[in-house]
């Protein structure tokens, strides 16, 4: 069972003083969460990219890139690449260096994006929004077997046997797939046999158990060892010492960051009792003491089947003292205790 971090370099308006950071310094912030990550033993750290001012990270693999050579044994992946409205062959050159860089610790998630900032862009239509994720996740994954290419389609130029460098330190470099839980692409994963990564953000975790089982059946369909598939998961929450007070900080920044985005979809207003509901114990987030996220990460293997779990911390912006604590006790306190139940579970004869 893996642990580990997502952010999405958050910098919106501090909701206590109103204040904002530079992105700048939020960037810098993140490379010393990194460290920090791989200090206590965590297993892997994720950057999302995005494309608008309250985000900070637009190229994760720089972000990321920054952190290798100050660390040594943490994973280090987007979390999600947009590949719809990105270039293989560059995401595919920047994941390589970032593998030299680190000796071999890069990944890959790929995504379609669940915002849509860097489709104009990039000069991409989003009419085409399925087809394009489509055709450059061929090139990517064509990209990965061969140091020369020849490849065709109908969104990029034609490559004619050309050489793609550098070369990873892993052969194959890891692509993941992400999704919010769309069965087409929980399926596209499995028929690839590629690992996957649902985005465990609403409504109760033990609802995405039926998604895991469609991606191994799709994967066995299509001839792939399901039991040698890693499934990841990606959730919102907060770690502190005593459980009142990680709560009660972490409920200002959540609902200020949810409602701005939920704004923008149509969603309802994220309110205190959402927010209590989405904290109990069959609820998507995971804030309290390190015993109880322990517990709810526990329960989310056991029910669901996932292998890799992924905290994203902050939620909209906090202090970086408090995120950093947060990293330190999930590391030291809750991934133990995770992985040690989750090992004597399994030898027990859990699936």
């Amino acid at each position: 069972m893996e642990i580990g971090i997502s952010t999405f370099v958050e910098t919106l308006p501090d909701v206590h003083t109103g204040e904002t950071i530079s992105h700048a310094q939020r960037l810098r912030e993140v490379v010393e969460e990194i460290v920090l990550a791989d200090q206590v033993g965590l297993d892997v750290y994720g950057v999302g990219e995005h494309h608008r001012k309250d985000y900070a990270a637009s190229s994760p693999a720089v972000v990321l890139a920054a952190a290798a050579a100050q660390t040594e044994r943490i994973r280090l992946t987007s979390a999600v690449t947009v590949l719809s409205s990105a270039d293989p062959v560059r995401v595919f050159q920047d994941f390589a260096t970032l593998d030299g860089i680190s000796n071999g610790r890069a990944e890959i998630m790929a995504g379609r994006g669940s915002f849509i900032e860097s489709f104009p862009l990039f000069g991409n239509d989003l009419n085409d929004y399925n087809e394009l994720f489509d055709e450059k996740l061929d090139l990517l994954l064509k990209l990965r077997e061969s140091e020369k290419i020849t490849w065709e389609g109908k969104h990029r130029p034609s490559i004619q046997d050309r050489g793609v460098y550098p070369r990873p330190v892993q052969n194959p470099l890891p692509v993941w797939i992400g999704s919010g839980g769309n069965q087409e692409s929980v399926v596209r994963a499995g028929l690839l046999g590629l690992p996957l990564v649902l985005a465990i953000i609403g409504g109760r975790p033990a609802q995405f158990a039926p998604l895991v089982e469609l991606y191994k059946r799709a994967a066995a369909h299509a001839g792939h060892d399901a039991s040698k598939l890693t499934v990841a998961s990606h959730s919102h929450g907060f770690v502190g010492a005593d459980e009142h007070e990680a709560v009660e900080k972490f409920f200002p920044p959540t609902q200020a960051g949810m409602n701005i985005i939920g704004q923008e979809r149509g969603w309802g207003h994220y309110s205190r009792a959402t927010y209590d509901a989405a904290r109990s114990p069959e609820g998507a987030l995971y804030v309290g003491s390190p015993d109880t996220v322990a517990k709810k990460i526990i329960d989310l293997r056991q029910k669901v089947g996932i292998t890799r779990f992924m905290l994203h911390v902050p939620l909209g912006t906090m202090p970086h003292e408090d995120v950093m604590r947060a990293i330190e006790l999930l590391g030291m306190e809750v991934a133990p205790r995770v992985r040690e139940e989750v090992a004597a579970w399994e030898a027990a004869g859990g699936k």
